[in-house]
């Protein structure tokens, strides 16, 4: 899944974090059924992933773009092992995570296949191969836990009581004076900086991400479609909405990379894409992201980061108009697809 090398278990025994509580069903129940159950249970892929060590292609399988909240459990025992809210876009296709659920439902191995040592991941009690763990991930744990979609089935957060895994449900309910209350109130961006496609394939891989939508705002036209903004005579501009955790990721940060990933410097032009729906423009949904938006440009500005005068024009957020499902995620669909787009080094 990487070809990142990981010559010592220590790392990650040392920052695995969790609550080693039983939530879920007796553990007991966490039992391997016989080889013949397993062939009638399992699919061709999960039977090949959790009992042959395999691994299914990035981006053509169930659990890598799943954003519900809820938790992932072991498709051949149901011990549960990773929950939706350490769940992050890694971009490489596959689920990943920064952390166990249960970290003594996680065993950690050597792995010296494929010329390389790595670290791999297996389940406890079922004894499946779940994927590999990695030392590039995002804070606070910097790790990668990166795992087939196979190995794993999805508990919805409103189905938890009624498969015996009720116990988890308080994961998703804000409690007064934790730190968990700012993490399940996340902001929301609107930004616009030439074809959305490039933008969100940017934006979208920056720790505390969300989720991401294209679409269009700033004009007068009711539900626009792609046509009616690409006329350019609907005063809409192709922009994305950003949700992010703000205790992974400041307001600040992401604007200061969305002047890095993007020219504010050209009046309605990205790259070869000329028109108004092409401009520059942060849509602020708060009084403290016009002041951020605002010092934030005056700061580039002023630092000559780039040798002409922005532009980018500074808002109030209207109605947002999703685009058409064609452009969700278009790089993701389309790796070769057209984009002008890429991060500055300052």
């Amino acid at each position: 899944m990487a070809a990142m090398l990981c010559l010592s278990l220590a790392p990650f025994a040392a920052t695995a974090t969790g609550s080693s509580e039983e939530k879920g069903p007796s553990m007991e129940n966490y039992t391997k059924p016989d080889p013949t159950e397993l062939r009638r249970r399992l699919t061709r892929r999960q039977f090949d992933v959790t009992q042959r060590g395999g691994t299914e292609p990035p981006f053509d399988n169930e659990f890598w773009n799943n954003k519900s909240p809820g938790i992932y459990v072991d498709v051949v025992s149901g011990e549960p092992l990773f929950s939706s809210r350490d769940k992050f876009d890694s971009g490489s296709g596959w689920p990943s995570f920064t952390q166990p659920l249960e970290p003594a439902n996680i065993v950690l191995d050597e792995d010296h296949s494929l010329g390389m040592q790595r670290v791999e991941v297996r389940s406890t009690h079922a004894k499946s191969h779940l994927g590999h763990v990695f030392e590039d991930g995002p804070a606070p744990t910097g790790l990668r836990y990166c795992i087939n979609s196979a190995a794993l089935r999805f508990i919805p957060r409103e189905q938890l009581q009624a498969k015996g895994y009720g116990g988890y449900d308080g994961l998703f309910e804000p409690r007064k004076g934790s730190s968990m209350t700012k993490a399940l109130q996340p902001e929301v961006a609107i930004l616009a900086g030439g074809c959305f496609w490039g933008v969100e394939d940017i934006i979208r891989k920056f720790p505390g991400v969300l989720e991401t939508d294209v679409g269009y705002t700033g004009g007068s036209h009711e539900n626009p479609t792609y046509q009616d903004v690409s006329s350019g005579k609907t005063g809409h501009a192709e922009a994305i909405r950003v949700v992010f955790d703000p205790t992974k990721l400041s307001y600040r940060q992401l604007i200061t990379d969305f002047f890095r990933l993007h020219d504010p410097t050209t009046p309605n032009q990205q790259g070869n894409d000329i028109g108004t729906q092409y401009r520059s423009a942060i849509f602020y949904t708060s009084p403290q992201q016009k002041e951020i938006a605002e010092r934030v440009k005056n700061e580039i500005g002023k630092a000559g980061k780039w040798p002409r005068p922005i532009v980018t024009t500074i808002t109030p957020a209207g109605p947002f108009h999703l685009a058409e499902t064609y452009h969700q995620d278009y790089l993701l669909n389309n790796p070769n697809g057209y984009t002008c787009h890429f991060l500055r080094n300052w």
